[in-house]
């Protein structure tokens, strides 16, 4: 597939989606939302695709939402006041579901994010399973600061990602938070130098997850999914149903023995080291 906004490449089983709009800061508009939703769906089920890197091109990961298309769709409210609004429901139904894409995506994504990240760009990397940022990289919450409630994930996904004191102070000032806090709420697993060592290490974490079974990755993450929006036995219940369907595979099979080969040689050294 071919993309306006996106750049899309490949590393062996790693998929790397870039934002691609850097004259524009990554400013999201209509078709980089719809885009990203096409380029998750299509990853996730392309054959071979193991993990995704999230990163950005130019200064900033993303300046948010382009303000300049959305106000051409909020002042587009000539003709019958139900239908305007109705239609603007599935607007924002529409925004959503692309970036859902990245969270029911069925490899894990990783974000790489440096520079600023603000409004859009939070409900992006929110849907997103892991998150490293660059030292220069700063957040924040920009939709209360043009009058918005931020409707696009951030408000469903990051009450599991910050704490709610923090996340509703976040939420309702609109403030500038920096990598260094980010990571001190546990919001982003590390912080690297700069954009290149961001994608690096985004990379590195690929590439290990790379060499896991990818039917037990997939199902890590979509046993992680189900738990986080369910009850406790209501979890315990999925996943019971996705191992009676999935743990009898070659892949346990191999993991298996591969781990007892190891532990027999790492036994054997032991025993040796006694001696």
């Amino acid at each position: 597939m071919e993309f306006e906004t996106l750049d899309v490449s490949f590393d062996g089983a790693v998929a790397h989606v870039a934002l691609n709009r850097p004259d524009k800061l990554n400013a999201m508009n209509g078709t980089m939302f719809t885009e990203i939703g096409e380029a998750f769906r299509w990853l996730g089920d392309k054959d071979g695709v193991r993990a995704v890197i999230l990163s950005a091109n130019g200064k900033h990961f993303t300046a948010g939402l382009d303000l300049k298309e959305s106000g051409a769709v909020l002042g587009a409210n000539e003709g019958d006041p139900a239908r305007v609004r109705e239609k603007l429901r599935r607007h924002i139904l529409h925004l959503q579901d692309c970036f859902s894409a990245l969270e029911d995506c069925r490899v894990p994504v990783i974000a790489a994010i440096h520079g600023a990240c603000l409004g859009g760009g939070i409900d992006l990397i929110s849907a997103c399973d892991m998150r490293i940022a660059s030292a220069d990289a700063w957040f924040a919450i920009q939709e209360i600061n043009v009058a918005i409630v931020a409707d696009v994930g951030t408000l469903q996904r990051a009450p599991y990602l910050l704490p709610q004191g923090i996340l509703r102070e976040l939420a309702m000032t609109g403030r500038k938070f920096g990598a260094e806090e980010a990571s001190k709420y546990g919001f982003v697993n590390s912080i690297e130098t700069d954009r290149a060592a961001a994608i690096e290490a985004a990379t590195k974490m690929a590439r290990e997850i790379a060499t896991k079974s990818p039917l037990a990755v997939s199902g890590t993450k979509a046993v992680l999914n189900h738990s986080r929006d369910h009850s406790v036995r209501d979890g315990l219940d999925y996943v019971a149903t996705w191992n009676s369907g999935q743990l009898l595979g070659e892949d346990l099979m191999k993991a298996a023995t591969a781990a007892l080969t190891r532990e027999s040689v790492e036994f054997s050294e032991l025993l040796k080291s006694d001696d």
